[in-house]
Formats: structure tokens, sequence, C-alpha cells
């Protein structure tokens, strides 16, 4: 009888092929005390075990043609390495606590990942997989432990599908080089560096299926779908040929995407949509480029605030958008400002935050610490002055912020002026709408702001009140519910009433599952990863806006969730 196993779908295709489990379970961490003369030794030999691990990794033999974009996951761990608070910390715990290098790396880790757990952007939350993987390497070089069988020059595992407590980055690109067929985790999840890598690499996976690895046998043969997080045991030949013409038929429409690359989108009845990409690094744009000439609307700044002392300096925020903007040669580029909270402040001796998701985040942490927003405006305006800026503003929820921001963004003009420092006047300035709140009063927001953006994944989050990185309860994250269909909506009137644009830069952006709901809701700017957008060009290119339109007073008012997802099913066939 066929085993049907189901987790979270995190990178499209199809996949069969035999079963290895990769067991990596590290041994219980031992404590232990060190002598006092035997200190300086045990400092050592942690430091031969960090050297090693940054040995394996530049291992990685990474061939020239990776995108640079891939490359960085494997630059982003050695940098961990590199990091005080793992090169320096555990040996100030040695000296300190007199304990084994094992131990003083744990307790570091600990700590680590509680800062962390509580950080409120679920993106920026999923980073402790980075850090549980670094230490994992260096844990098992303290452990003299033998290298895995991906970790060696060998064939044996191609066309495998792995089954692994978690990966790392460096392993999902190791086993991608070995030739697997794809791979299944039992806790990750769709934000972690190993999805979104298993993604650009075209590799199909499936993460938090819980339990897997003692369900199946090593060599057994199973089929993996990607898509929908599934994964089959013991599966009848049907099956196999339902799941070969499902891989075949996604291989043509690969193919078939490659004619939208550099082509307008534009509906059937002729409305013009604009795709836009979500960037976090330079390194990024290299995937926009390679669907067609694209505008940034969501870039993230919060790495240039990670793993260092102090803040970035104006200069630094300046430098980092300049090699934007001179990339994108002439597109649009809209800085999301600082969205660090409370619990990630950089040098703060503040402590952290009982619940840091509704706490000091987002704008409400730069309009109680100026001197930490003023720099980064000061360089947005600047940046404005070498091309086409705009400025968005995260977490807002009421009008009193929006107007001390104009306020900041006033004297920052003004500090601009006596420096004789140009920049675009005309700026425009928006706001994220990722609160209910927001949501609801979107019409007030849209008389004193340029433009909107709507962050579906707070949204969702907020209204809903789940966790979509907590596998307790991420079943719930529903961006079909009623609710959070009638906040949208609310949005986009709130813009169109006002005459400003809405935009959306969430993951339903990016979902083609969704295109024709938002494309009737009268959405028409579009934010995604790079890795979407000509998918989502080619839904465009097929809907027509009028009849769309039509449908959705309808869909927005039904509350039976079957009835809902009839409703939606019937806009793919209809328009």
């Amino acid at each position: 009888m066929t085993l049907a196993l189901h987790g979270i779908g995190v990178s499209a295709g199809v996949a069969d092929g035999p079963v290895h489990v990769l067991h990596r379970e590290l041994p219980e961490v031992p404590y232990y005390p060190i002598a006092a003369t035997a200190i300086e030794a045990e400092v050592r030999r942690y430091q031969g075990a960090v050297d090693f691990a940054r040995t394996q990794l530049r291992s990685v033999g990474l061939p020239s043609s990776t995108p640079s974009d891939i490359a960085e996951f494997i630059e982003t761990h050695l940098l961990m390495l590199d990091d005080v608070t793992l090169s320096e910390r555990p040996l100030e715990i040695i000296r300190m606590e007199g304990c084994n290098a094992e131990w003083a790396l744990k307790l570091q880790c600990d700590a680590l990942c509680r800062v962390f757990d509580e950080m409120d952007d679920p993106y920026l939350r999923t980073r402790r997989d980075d850090v549980a993987h670094v230490v994992t390497r260096i844990q098992l070089a303290l452990s003299s432990e033998t290298p895995q069988p991906h970790e060696i020059e060998t064939d044996v595992l191609v066309g495998h599908i792995v089954v692994a407590d978690d990966l790392s980055p460096a392993d999902v690109v190791l086993l991608q080089h070995r030739g697997i067929a794809g791979f299944v985790t039992e806790f990750g999840g769709p934000l972690s560096h190993s999805a979104i890598l298993a993604r650009n690499l075209g590799l199909p996976a499936v993460v938090g299926m819980h339990g897997v690895r003692h369900l199946l046998d090593e060599g057994e043969r199973i089929i993996l779908d990607g898509a929908r997080g599934v994964l089959l045991a013991n599966a009848d030949e049907r099956a196999y040929a339902f799941y070969r013409e499902r891989a075949e038929a996604r291989r043509r429409s690969q193919q078939e995407l490659q004619r939208f690359v550099g082509t307008a989108a534009i509906t059937r009845d002729g409305e013009p949509i604009e795709l836009l990409a979500n960037i976090e690094l330079r390194e990024d744009l290299d995937a926009v480029r390679a669907s067609g000439r694209h505008g940034v609307g969501l870039y993230r700044t919060e790495f240039l605030y990670m793993n260092r002392a102090m803040p970035p300096t104006e200069e630094e925020h300046l430098t980092a958008y300049r090699a934007i903007i001179e990339a994108l040669d002439g597109e649009r580029l809209t800085v999301r400002t600082l969205d660090l909270g409370a619990d990630k402040q950089i040098g703060s001796g503040r402590s952290v935050a009982s619940n840091p998701a509704l706490g000091l985040r987002g704008i409400r942490l730069c309009l109680n610490e100026p001197n930490l927003f003023l720099p980064q405006v000061r360089a947005i305006l600047r940046a404005s002055a070498e091309g086409p800026v705009e400025m968005m503003l995260p977490m807002i929820s009421n009008l009193t912020e929006v107007q001390q921001v104009r306020n900041l963004i006033d004297l920052a003009r003004q500090s601009l002026d006596r420096d004789r420092l140009p920049y675009d006047p005309d700026i425009r300035i928006g706001g994220m709408i990722e609160v209910p709140a927001a949501a609801l009063c979107a019409g007030v927001f849209a008389e004193h702001l340029d433009f909107l953006s709507i962050g579906t994944n707070d949204l969702i989050q907020y209204t809903l009140a789940i966790d979509r990185v907590d596998d307790e309860v991420n079943y719930l994250y529903d961006a079909l519910n009623p609710a959070v269909l009638k906040l949208i909506l609310a949005t986009i009137e709130a813009g169109e009433n006002a005459g400003i644009p809405v935009s959306m830069c969430g993951e339903m952006a990016g979902d083609p599952r969704y295109t024709r709901l938002l494309l009737g809701m009268g959405l028409r700017r579009f934010s995604m990863h790079p890795s979407s957008l000509l998918q989502i060009k080619r839904v465009i290119t097929e809907c027509e806006c009028a009849t769309l339109r039509a449908k959705v007073p309808g869909i927005v008012r039904e509350g039976r969730p079957e009835k809902l997802a009839m409703l939606i099913n019937e806009l793919r066939i209809d328009a």
C-alpha cells in the first residue's frame, strides 16, 4: 500500500529515486572542567576546529558558472566563522568557565539562537538555521567525525533523494554536485537559506516532514513532489506514470517561460502590469536581469546592520545604494528603511522585549532612535540624486508615525541643503501595509503618502495570530482567509480612491495561484523574488482584468472555505 507523507513544499519539481538517509546526529555535548594549565591548549583545539571547518567550506567546489547569489550562501557561513561571536566569544567562555571547547560552543550557540528566536521578522528569524549549521560543522570537527558521503568526491548519490534532519546551504550545494534528484528534511521552513538555494538550483525539495528518517529505508524508491510537499513510498506504476507526465510538463513549461524574457507584462485586454523584484544584495540583480529589465520594489537593508558591532555609516549606506542604482540602469529602486526590532538593536544594552513581534520594531524603533535612522534617511535622499529612488517605511500603524517620519525627512533635507549635497526634492515616500490597523486605515495613509505596498507575509500572520515559521501552527497560515482578502482589497481600493499606486511585495505577489485574484482586486504592481518574474508574467498575459474584476465581489464575500476554493479555481479556468 502506498505511504503518503506531507511536509512543506519549498522548491517545485518532481523527482523519483532511491532514498539516501543522511544520519549526522551529534552526540550529547559533554561538559568537563579543564585544568588551568590546559586552558590554552583547549583554546588552540577550538581554534583548530574552526580552521578545519573553514577549510571544509572553502573546499566546496563551486563551478565557475555558479550564479553569484548561490555562492553568497557559502560566503555567509565563512563570514560567520570569522565573526567574533563564533571565533572569539567561545574562547572567552573557555577561559572564564574553565570548560571544554564543545561546552563553550554550545553555550554561545544557545545564546545566539535565543536572540534569533525572538526576532520579529520571519525571514531574519530563520537565520538561526545558519548559526546552527555553522556550529554543527565546528562541533563535528571537535568530535573528529568522519566525512559524510556527500563531502567525498563520489558518484554514489547520483539520482538519490536525500532524507535528513536538516541541511546547510553548503550541504545543498555539495549534494547537487553529487547529482542528487531532490531532498527532504524533517525541519526547516520556506524562508531558510537552504530552501531558497534549492529554488535557485531548481532542486525539488520538501521541508518540515517530521519523523521521515524513521519511516523510510535506505535505498527505498520514493516519489517527491516539491510543489505540493508530498512524498510517496511504495507507489504503484500508475503513480509513477502520473508524476513522470507532470515532470515532463514542468520541463516544457520552464522552457516556454524563456519567451517572456524582456517582454512587457500586459493582460489580454491591454492592462499594463508592473513587475518588480525583491532583493537583499547587489548580487540578486543577476537573477533579475535573467528575466529582463525590472525595477526593485523592495530592497531589504537589514543585512547592512548584521554581524557588526556598530551601525553602518551614511557613507556605507550610500555605497551600497549606488551599486544597485548603477546595476539597475535607470529602473526604479524602492528602499525599505531599517526593519530591525529592539531585540536586534546593534550596540544596545536594552533587554529583549517579552514579545518582540509586538514591540519596538520597524519604524517604531527608528522613531525612538533617530540617530540610528537619520544616517540611512540622508543616504537614501543622496542616492535619489543618482537615479529613480523611492523610500518605503515598514510597519506603520498610525498616522502620527508617518507625520513624525516626514518631520525627520525634512530635517535630513535641511542638513543636506546646508552641506550642499544634491537629492531629489520630489522623492516618493511610501508605507508598508503589514498590520490590520494599517489596512483598515489605508485611506488615511493614502492621503499622506505617495504609494502603499502590501506586505502579505506579516499581514497574514498578524491577522490570523499565527507564526508561519512555527511548524506547529503554520498549517493555519492562509492567504485566502476571508479576513485577509478583505484587508488586501480595502488597501487596493484606498490607493485607487486617492490616486496613488499600490504594490504587493509579500510572497503572495510571486505565487501564480493568486495572480488572477489580485488582478481582479485591482493590483497593478507586483514585487517578488526574481525567480518568479517570468511565471507571473505568463499568467498575466493570459488574463482579462475586466472579467476577473467582475468575479471578485463574490469571492471576497464568501466565508466558506470549500466554496471559496471553488471560486478561486474558477478564476483559473475562466480568465
